[in-house]
């Protein structure tokens, strides 16, 4: 009774008594109130906050890993040396160091080979070549990069091939190299010139057992060629000598180049030309004009492998020259790229033995470091004066100059020289190809081989399979979308959406497995079927909507309205089912028997089981829900009152459809679809598994592709940790976050615009 009289006291109007919200209960529930206000507002921010710091993270860790790539290459000096044997030695000829850089090697202009620590310039073995009475050496050539085979003209016409070679033993686990000198085809020179003419120029080449041997007096070219066979049964060797005669060269020679395939020999002449040989059939191929203007060639070089040649010239370039096929099928030499090092004559050029880089000396002692196929220059540093030799190690990280008599060592740092934006995105001129391609290719099977990491066709094919893939799931997604929401039945709707949303819950493994071994092959035999489908699909949809629209209103009123999706299921069915069970007629009527064959024979496209095709049906069936689901959601979101005036002002529902629903949630269809292509451009499993994985730059849908994505899954695992191949696969993963971040931005912004636009409807 009391506390019915204080709430009526309470309530009187008349009353002094007021509701009192400050008692203290009340401020202790608002305290927590507000405290829980805070901490989910902290939780929040910081969460964000999060997520943002661990994505700048993610960038920055990739830019981490991807940048050392484009930085350039850098000498760090070491002390010089002057050691005693140096003095009064003679000229340098040659300076070779080997594969541990302990041990160096010098030729000087005497025949003496002096071997030496690099370290200190210590002496340790000294030779004399076998140089007969009364010759001097009067030229010098060395063989392939890393044989270590060495070519000496001598002033009576003869000349004796030697090898430098460096055994390594383990006395008390202890590694002792001990260099010393071979001489393969024995220590007797060999005669090119009959007449004992000094050999201005010689070259050398080895393949196999056989060795071939050039030399130049004047206009004139001596080429030998030795065949050293071994008895299986004695071991004797025996050496067969055959003389090789060319047609007459007019021009005085400047250099003598043989390919390690012995098929070509390059006669270089003093009028910046040169001439063709091929040794197949011992006839001239051609004559070709190496420098134009005034300038003069100054040293000639094959780099590694010996397809390339590159020409220095008395103003500091250097060009990079090979054999390539044209039009008719003939071999022609062609000038491929430029190179610049100063305004000196080039005196040396000193190629890498596992990469097609080089370094270059010229006659001021300045030195530059290159590589060819990226067309890279990536250091010019003044190392010595005038009259420099220089030598470059094995692995190309030290480099020996002497000058003046005195060694001076410098520490080559130059992890990736073949990477530039050019040769990652652009079209790059390989060894052996007929034009500048694009091209992917880490591994080989052998060792002569080049890395072509190319980026672009795994950009191409990522955006292909995310085309076909969206080609497919976009039009059927946003259409299902929009039927579900704004025609199903609700009952009907509550059934149909979940069941399409659990498809996103498939492995993609699965779709990628299914869409290998079982859609492929299907495909490929059932090609006119599939093509069918694709016509007789809607025709068959729109004469049975036309069917059912002609029949008796009371049949029509059995059907609830919202539920007239599933009458076209039998439809689907019954279309799909005839359409590929005439396959097979129809490749009978229309092509051979064989529409794979015709495809390729008849129109030349080219087939592959695994292609475009099957991943924008497998990808395609993956990315189907999110569209679906995102869409779906929008196109129910929009108000009801603005259907129902709409419908009140006199509209049809698909005017009001087209007009008010659409446009109202395009920004949420927008968002579905740039959601659906980034879960495209990122898939990995489906395109792993359902194509060739061929990366390859054509739009054929019959043709494999390999993405970006794919790519990273299938190298990672056997590169190498801090290679370029392993910096290269981060730059990789590096695109691909980086477009997924630029479309998300582009979708965020047009989506904004759409809402702001049609946000007074």
């Amino acid at each position: 009774m009391n506390d019915l009289a204080n709430d009526s006291m309470t309530a009187s109007p008349n009353s002094n008594q007021r509701l009192d919200f400050n008692t203290p209960t009340l401020q202790r529930k608002r305290r927590v109130r507000a405290f829980k206000d805070r901490l989910t507002r902290w939780y929040v921010s910081i969460g964000g906050l999060a997520v943002l710091a661990a994505i700048t993270l993610i960038f920055f860790y990739l830019a981490h890993v991807v940048l050392p790539m484009f930085s350039g290459a850098d000498l760090e000096a070491r002390q010089a040396q002057q050691p005693a044997w140096l003095a009064g030695e003679g000229s340098p000829l040659l300076l070779a160091m080997e594969e541990q850089n302990r041990v160096a090697m010098r030729l000087n202009s005497d025949g003496k080979v002096q071997f030496f620590a690099v370290r200190d310039g210590a002496a340790l073995n000294a030779y004399d070549l076998p140089l007969p009475a009364g010759a001097r050496i009067s030229s010098i050539s060395q063989d392939q990069p890393g044989s270590r085979r060495v070519v000496l003209g001598l002033s009576n016409g003869q000349a004796l091939v030697f090898e430098h070679d460096y055994k390594v033993t383990y006395p008390d686990n202890v590694r002792v190299i001990t260099p010393k000198l071979v001489y393969p085809f024995g220590q007797e020179p060999l005669s090119l010139d009959e007449q004992g003419r000094a050999l201005e120029h010689v070259s050398i080449s080895q393949n196999g057992n056989t060795l071939l041997v050039g030399g130049s007096t004047g206009a004139d070219v001596h080429l030998l060629s030795i065949t050293r066979e071994e008895n299986l049964m004695t071991g004797e060797t025996s050496l067969e000598q055959q003389a090789i005669a060319l047609p007459q060269i007019a021009e005085p020679i400047k250099a003598l180049v043989i390919d390690p395939r012995q098929q070509w020999l390059y006669v270089v002449n003093g009028k910046a030309t040169a001439d063709v040989f091929n040794l197949r059939n011992n006839s001239l191929n051609g004559r070709y004009k190496l420098i134009e203007g005034d300038a003069s060639v100054s040293t000639v070089n094959p780099l590694l492998g010996g397809i390339s040649l590159m020409v220095g010239d008395s103003k500091g370039g250097i060009a990079q020259w090979f054999m390539v096929r044209d039009g008719d099928g003939k071999a022609v030499l062609t000038r491929i790229r430029d190179f610049k090092l100063g305004n000196s004559p080039i005196t040396q050029i000193l190629p890498e033995e596992r990469r097609k880089g080089f370094l270059a000396l010229d006659a001021d002692g300045t030195l530059g470091i290159f590589h060819s196929t990226a067309h890279r220059t990536l250091l010019i540093q003044k190392v010595a004066d005038a009259g420099a030799v220089a030598a470059l190690s094995p692995r190309a990280t030290r480099v020996m100059v002497e000058s003046k008599g005195q060694l001076q060592r410098y520490v080559v740092n130059n992890p990736h020289p073949e990477i530039s934006w050019s040769a990652l995105w652009g079209k790059v001129w390989y060894e052996s190809y007929d034009e500048p391609k694009y091209v992917w290719q880490s591994t080989s099977a052998n060792t002569d081989f080049e890395p072509k990491l190319s980026l672009s066709p795994l950009t191409f094919g990522t955006l292909k399979a995310a085309f076909y893939a969206m080609l497919l799931a976009a039009p059927l997604a946003i259409c299902a979308a929009i039927y579900t929401a704004y025609f199903m039945a609700p009952a009907m709707r509550r059934k149909v959406k979940p069941v399409i949303e659990l498809m996103e819950a498939l492995p993609t493994v699965i779709l990628g497995f299914f869409a290998g071994l079982f859609l492929a092959p299907y495909v490929e035999g059932h090609l006119p079927g599939i093509f069918s489908l694709l016509l007789l699909m809607p025709l068959g949809i729109l004469l049975a909507a036309f069917a059912w629209s002609r029949l008796p209103e009371k049949i029509r009123l059995l059907v609830p309205d919202g539920w007239e999706a599933a009458l076209l299921v039998p439809v689907i069915l019954l279309v799909g089912a005839f359409s590929l069970s005439m396959s097979g007629h129809m490749e009978n009527w229309f092509f051979g028997g064989d529409m794979r064959l015709w495809l390729s024979n008849d129109l030349g496209i080219a087939f592959d089981q695994r292609n475009a095709l099957v991943v924008g049906l497998a990808m395609g069936f993956a990315v189907i829900p999110n569209i679906f689901s995102i869409a779906e959601d929008a196109v129910f979101s929009v108000p009801k009152s603005l259907t129902f005036g709409s419908l009140a002002l006199g509209a049809t529902p698909w005017q009001t459809l087209t007009r008010v629903v659409i446009l109202t949630a395009s920004p949420g269809i927008f968002s579905a679809l740039m959601i659906g292509l980034g879960r495209a451009v990122g898939e990995t499993m489906i395109v792993l598994m359902a194509t060739g994985n061929t990366p390859i730059m054509d739009m054929n849908i019959f043709e494999g592709l390999r993405t970006l994505a794919a790519n990273v899954a299938v190298e990672m695992p056997e590169s190498e940790v801090g290679s370029t191949h392993y910096r290269v696969l981060f730059l990789s993963a590096l695109v691909l976050l980086s477009f997924t971040f630029v479309m998300n931005t582009l979708a965020e912004m047009i989506r904004t615009r759409l809402r702001k636009k049609y946000a007074s409807l």
